[in-house]
């Protein structure tokens, strides 16, 4: 790495080992101090400014039992731990990702991934697939579906990231995120409709930030990785008014803090980071309550504790990695 990629890189891991900053969202928008930031995280004033989830849309029993989800990048992570809170219902999870072989520095294949949501109480359907090529995606949503019957819910997690700015980018690296991110969230959603048009209180979640944090800040350090991910966001505020006359729920979900995956250990910031981060079963639990609520409800970017609060959490600190971290003593992720 040469000084000056070295000095970028730290930069970046300068910026996002602050403290959080008070970048809450419109709800909390008069708590935007330090004082009001403390109040929200550790479950003070701000949390009850959250309005709790209507019970009409909500759906009669909180479960996916005997639905069928189709997850891209389910391999590890954040895809992974989604589809094992679904296999606690008794899910079916179809376990879409590329990776077939171990590798040095990722954890897990769709193989071990199968098996883990197969020992959650869920069925496993894992599947080795590029959604970079549209006919490897046509042709795992036709295995998913011969194999469970149908598709009730796509979760849009696959996802590159490369934290480099304009000069420095490579372009394949480019090419890498906006086919995966943007295009591959497209392909996805495209070969999955005509199933969920027939499934069982459809979902589209789609794992990409939100719109009205749409400030040059995110993206004068890593514009083309900001690009990637916010059209992935797009695709959700568009086809959640194309698929609304179907009654298909396309939302969004993204996460308060950097959640410890492989990602933000081996890009971000290591084994610091990763202290400073929540578990991947914050949006596991966030995405198991939006998909149990009515098909409706679509249209929204979600961030994961705010839904957890609209549900009645209000202990926080389960998902810390660091259980002695502090709830503001987190690391805020992008976007947010």
């Amino acid at each position: 790495m040469t000084a000056v990629a070295a000095a970028r890189r730290l930069a970046v891991l300068q910026r996002h080992l602050a403290p959080c900053q008070p970048l809450l969202g419109r709800r909390l928008a008069s708590s935007r101090n330090s004082d009001g930031l403390d109040a929200y995280m550790q479950g003070g004033w701000a949390q009850k400014r959250i309005m709790k989830v209507d019970p009409e849309d909500v759906l009669p029993e909180r479960t996916l039992k005997g639905q069928t989800l189709f997850i891209t990048g389910a391999s590890r992570g954040i895809g992974l731990a989604i589809g094992k809170r679904a296999a606690q219902d008794g899910a079916n999870v179809v376990v879409v990702a590329k990776t077939a072989e171990p590798h040095p520095k990722l954890p897990g294949t769709v193989f071990t991934a199968a098996k883990e949501i197969e020992e959650a109480g869920g069925k496993a359907l894992p599947i080795v697939c590029d959604i970079r090529d549209y006919e490897q995606v046509e042709a795992a949503v036709a295995r998913a579906v011969e194999h469970f019957g149908g598709i009730d819910i796509l979760v849009n997690n696959a996802s590159a990231i490369n934290l480099t700015d304009t000069e420095t980018v490579d372009m394949k690296r480019y090419d890498l995120m906006h086919s995966i991110n943007a295009r591959g969230t497209f392909a996805c959603t495209k070969a999955c409709l005509p199933h969920l048009k027939k499934g069982k209180n459809p979902h589209v979640l789609t794992l990409s930030p939100p719109l009205d944090q749409l400030q040059a800040k995110w993206f004068k350090h890593h514009v083309a990785y900001s690009a990637a991910k916010y059209g992935m966001s797009m695709y959700v505020m568009g086809h959640s008014a194309e698929f609304r006359k179907f009654g298909i729920a396309v939302n969004a979900l993204w996460p308060r803090t950097t959640i410890a995956t492989a990602a933000v250990k081996n890009v971000l910031g290591g084994s610091e980071m990763i202290s400073r981060s929540r578990t991947p079963e914050i949006m596991a639990d966030a995405a198991h309550a939006i998909l149990t609520r009515k098909a409706h409800v679509t249209g929204n970017f979600f961030v994961d504790d705010e839904v957890l609060i609209s549900e009645g959490t209000t202990e926080l600190s389960k998902y810390n990695v660091d259980p002695k971290a502090a709830q503001h003593e987190l690391t805020p992720d992008f976007f947010v």
